[in-house]
């Protein structure tokens, strides 16, 4: 009689497709709220109608989780996996370790969200001096169609978000994981930030710790590198064992 399994029951390859989630989601809650591209989106909101603002930066985020997870997904087949193992455990630690000595460096307060805001503040008075080229005319093409404010909404994000640590780790993840789970992992993450920036982010920002959330986010980034320097020690280990057996001569009968 074979063995049944309960319903409620995991089964192995059910847990790197939880931790893929987990771990995605997590990263971008800590390294987006009280970030530029949030304090955007809470201005944004302040200024014109909350859907609109909402709709432009999410697409915004969807196209960049997509974009990245998608670029992590193509590095595994350039370079062998072990080196990804160790590339994404360099990135997280060393993204760890830098938000940890900002941390350390930040006074208690909102001092350095209220820079920030001023900064996002600076950029969007910048966005609307309109400085005529090739690209803002595709711009205005594209905001007769969809509207100006969504059009601004998802251009700032988008520019905001390039390059950005969430997009450098979100990277790494894609590489390491399955690229679909990454992407729900990070669109989820990104639609509950973009959300909370958009019904209150100025009442938000006005009300968290940035020193603390910054310490989170390094205290997460450190373990998602301790994660994955175990699992490059894992990966070299059975590669090895793999290229030895390979050696090994099969004996003819």
């Amino acid at each position: 009689m074979s063995p049944t399994t309960s319903p409620n029951s995991m089964s192995p390859t059910d847990v790197p497709s939880l931790q893929a989630l987990v771990q995605s989601f997590s990263m971008i809650i800590v390294s987006e709220i009280g970030d530029k591209t949030f304090l955007i989106a809470a201005i944004l909101a302040m200024r014109h109608p909350r859907l609109t603002v909402f709709l432009g930066a999410f697409l915004s985020m969807i196209l960049m989780s997509f974009l990245s997870a998608a670029l992590g997904h193509l590095l595994p087949t350039l370079i062998p996996q072990a080196w990804t193992q160790w590339c994404a455990a360099a990135l997280f630690l060393i993204f760890g370790m830098r938000m940890w000595g900002e941390a350390s460096r930040m006074q208690d307060g909102n001092g350095k969200l209220q820079e920030e805001m001023q900064e996002a503040e600076e950029e969007i008075e910048d966005d609307e001096r309109v400085q005529p080229s090739w690209a803002e005319g595709v711009r205005n093409f594209c905001s007769l169609l969809l509207g100006p404010v969504l059009v601004q909404a998802f251009v700032l994000t988008f520019l905001g978000e390039w390059g950005d640590r969430s997009q450098i780790a979100t990277i790494a993840l894609g590489a390491a994981h399955n690229v679909y789970l990454v992407t729900f992992g990070t669109v989820l993450g990104h639609l509950c930030c973009t959300a909370l920036a958009v019904i209150g982010g100025r009442y938000i920002s006005n009300k968290i710790s940035v020193k603390h959330v910054t310490y989170g986010g390094s205290a997460l980034f450190l373990l998602f590198g301790l994660i994955y320097l175990n699992k490059g020690f894992v990966t070299s280990a059975s590669d090895n064992i793999n290229l030895m057996n390979m050696a090994i001569p099969v004996p003819v009968n």
